[in-house]
């Protein structure tokens, strides 16, 4: 683990693989960490990409930063990170709350964009009642601690049968949600109901896409995944059966397959 230091944020960070490798950005979603990307980032960095995968702000070992974090704080974080490593362009991907986030770097960084990768994920701007929902949730957040939250939602982030048959998996996404600061994920989850319109971001997108998505997701179903598609020229777009909203966590092998194929297929050369 390494780390780059900010005006007013401490990023830690993974850094695996052969530096002159292919460079993969893979940015986590709510509430996780890096620690979600280990069984694609082992993959990768097997077929030779070089894999980059930070801890946001708020998240995981990065500091915290309390009030508000925007979704445009955490690209422009992303986009700091490729300076400090030095790298120009990378094939950028996230899940979730990840993936609103590498739109977010597209739209404002999009000379630094090789390739997207999309997975569980939502392009439009949030609805007046999701706003609500989402910052009465930072309230309770920083008023509750993560742990009730995180029973809550564990059958939401992964398919239900899949918290009962892949338990050492179930088990890796509660921890990850229990350790989360209230205050880093508050402080996102304020930024991220203001998100804006990611539907043009998309629609102009020149470069390759791989859109995945869990059959069985709840939270970002197939139906918006194939939105996202439509939206998207010359998109791919992958269902992953038994998986919920965490198809790289759940059906590592299946997800791991379709991004590496998606690279050598779509995304062709080396660094």
């Amino acid at each position: 683990m390494s780390r780059m230091t900010l005006d007013d944020a401490t990023i830690h960070y993974d850094d695996q693989g052969p530096s002159d490798g292919l460079p993969v950005v893979l940015v986590h979603g709510h509430p996780f960490n890096r620690t979600l990307w280990a069984p694609t980032a082992g993959a990768l960095v097997a077929a030779g990409h070089r894999v980059i995968a930070p801890d946001l702000r708020g998240y995981g070992d990065s500091s915290v930063t309390p009030g508000t974090v925007f979704l445009s704080d955490f690209a422009d974080d992303i986009a700091a990170l490729l300076d400090h490593l030095g790298v120009v362009r990378a094939v950028v991907g996230g899940v979730s709350m990840g993936g609103q986030i590498i739109m977010e770097f597209q739209r404002r960084h999009p000379e630094r964009v090789r390739a997207l990768v999309l997975s569980d994920t939502s392009a439009p701007a949030e609805t007046e009642e999701g706003k609500e929902l989402r910052n009465r949730l930072a309230d309770r957040l920083l008023a509750e601690g993560m742990d009730g939250y995180a029973g809550e939602v564990i059958g939401k982030m992964l398919a239900p049968y899949n918290v009962t048959a892949l338990p050492d998996a179930a088990a890796h996404v509660l921890g990850m949600m229990r350790a989360t600061d209230p205050r880093g994920a508050a402080a996102a989850l304020r930024g991220r109901a203001e998100r804006p319109d990611y539907r043009p971001t998309l629609a102009a997108v020149r470069t390759p896409v791989l859109i995945v998505v869990g059959a069985d997701d709840v939270y970002t179903p197939v139906a918006t995944a194939e939105e996202i598609h439509r939206l998207v020229p010359g998109a791919t777009l992958t269902v992953i059966d038994r998986a919920g909203h965490l198809p790289g966590v759940e059906q590592p092998e299946r997800f791991n397959a379709a991004l590496l194929e998606f690279l050598r297929t779509r995304v062709a050369g080396g660094a």
